[in-house]
């Protein structure tokens, strides 16, 4: 979205034709998985319910790579710490979740982190589309929509999970297999899918990156899968934080993205509050069960004979 392609210096623009590839990639190799595992594919759940995890999984997505126009990938990274608040807002709402004084506090300094990485920009990291603080504001709006509409596409997620007995691979199909036919409509009624198959025509290592992207977008969602059913949730936050890092100091070093020392201090306070609350729920006891009375009654003088 950043980079040009061939000696005209060419952007790729076409976001939504990028999801289209994505999903099409992952919903053919989890229909594959389907198959090969002799799972039934049939829907377990309204498909309307798919179609509302589809529809807003594909804004998740498309703001995800429209804002790469307008804002670093660094800032980008940076920004989807902030996950936290949007998936604890959405959690009250839709699965009725209380949260402690400190989850709140957390959110707070990760917001806070994300504010000054994002106001105190390298001076030499301009936009490839324009100039000038309007690009940043509409970057930021991009992110903030991403942000909303991913909290609601994990968090309602879950709750197809915990209603229906449902396996991973089932609702990865069903979701992306309606990310397709979405996602290929708006290109037809945006009139960008000739222009963006014209596009990697012309251009193949255009071709070759959006390969590449596919795959390993598929991948990924079946690693996340794996991750969090076999290690748990705890694990598989503390391998997201430091992935955010990485992919930071990555970018930095292959795109050559400069940091502010403002910058710097608004790394360590986001990755500082998330570790900090993941070494928080380690260190912390668990709740101990009540006492059992004779008569089966829990006692609130536990230890006392």
């Amino acid at each position: 979205m950043r980079v040009p392609y061939g000696v005209n210096k060419e952007y790729f623009k076409y976001s939504l034709f990028l999801v289209f590839c994505n999903r099409i990639t992952t919903s053919a190799v989890s229909a594959g998985s389907l198959v090969a595992s002799k799972k039934a594919l049939d829907p377990v759940a309204p498909v309307y319910k798919y179609c509302l995890v589809s529809v807003t999984n594909i804004l998740t997505t498309t703001c995800q790579y429209e804002a790469l126009k307008y804002v670093s990938f660094p800032v980008q990274t940076l920004a989807k710490c902030a996950k936290m608040i949007p998936v604890m807002i959405w959690g009250t709402f839709i699965m009725q979740k209380k949260y402690k004084g400190f989850d709140y506090l957390v959110a707070f300094l990760v917001t806070l982190g994300c504010s000054i990485f994002i106001l105190f920009p390298a001076g030499t990291d301009f936009s490839p589309y324009g100039k000038g603080r309007e690009n940043t504001v509409w970057g930021i709006s991009l992110m903030v929509g991403y942000l909303g509409f991913d909290g609601f596409t994990s968090t309602f997620q879950d709750k197809l999970f915990k209603g229906y007995d449902m396996e991973i691979h089932n609702q990865i199909f069903y979701t992306t297999l309606c990310s397709c036919v979405l996602s290929l409509t708006g290109l037809i009624f945006q009139g960008h899918l000739l222009l963006a198959v014209d596009f990697v025509y012309r251009h193949n290592d255009c071709f070759l990156d959006i390969v590449l992207l596919s795959t390993v977008a598929t991948a990924s969602q079946f690693f996340i899968s794996y991750t969090i059913r076999t290690f748990g949730a705890l694990t598989f936050a503390a391998i997201m934080t430091t992935r955010q890092l990485v992919s930071i100091m990555l970018s930095c070093i292959w795109f050559g993205h400069p940091l502010s020392w403002e910058q710097w201090i608004g790394a360590i306070i986001v990755f500082g509050s998330l570790y900090s609350k993941t070494f928080w729920k380690k260190v912390s006891p668990a709740p101990t069960p009540p006492q059992q009375t004779e008569n089966g009654s829990s006692s609130p003088l536990k230890g006392i004979p």
